[in-house]
């Protein structure tokens, strides 16, 4: 993956998405991933780049950064890092689905998907930043 970019900044907005998206897919390709699992990764991505867009920056425009690489096992490895407010994703509680409908606390299941469909996946504040790395493995996630 040396010969192609391997890491990306641009503005934390909804305009940034698809730019974003384009760019992990294209790691994946060139890792080899099939388009079952690129789906369930570019689901992923989303989910947590909307939620970076949505809430890291309150009170001032700032910037999100995405970087691929292959870890020691050859699983693809994504790291999405941003300057806003700290916010630990992985803390969120994963919603009660057995509950009715009417019971349901809103939010959450997005979060519980991620956890469902990404192998590994650690967050850390470090020099200021959030910065969550997935590493995924190239075949599906398991029903």
């Amino acid at each position: 993956m040396s010969q192609f970019p391997t890491e990306m900044r641009v503005p934390a907005t909804l305009a940034s998405l698809q730019t974003l998206l384009e760019f992990v897919t294209s790691c994946a390709e060139r890792r080899g991933v099939g388009q079952a699992r690129i789906r369930e990764i570019e689901l992923v991505m989303e989910e947590l780049l909307v939620n970076i867009f949505n809430y890291a920056y309150p009170e001032r425009p700032g910037d999100v950064e995405v970087a691929c690489r292959l870890d020691n096992t050859g699983g693809l490895v994504v790291e999405i890092a941003d300057e806003g407010i700290p916010f630990n994703t992985l803390n969120q509680k994963d919603p009660d689905r057995e509950a009715g409908i009417d019971e349901r606390t809103v939010g959450g299941l997005g979060i519980f998907f991620v956890k469902r469909l990404i192998r590994d996946i650690r967050y850390r504040r470090e020099g200021g930043r959030d910065i969550l790395t997935l590493t995924v493995d190239p075949a599906p996630a398991p029903p």
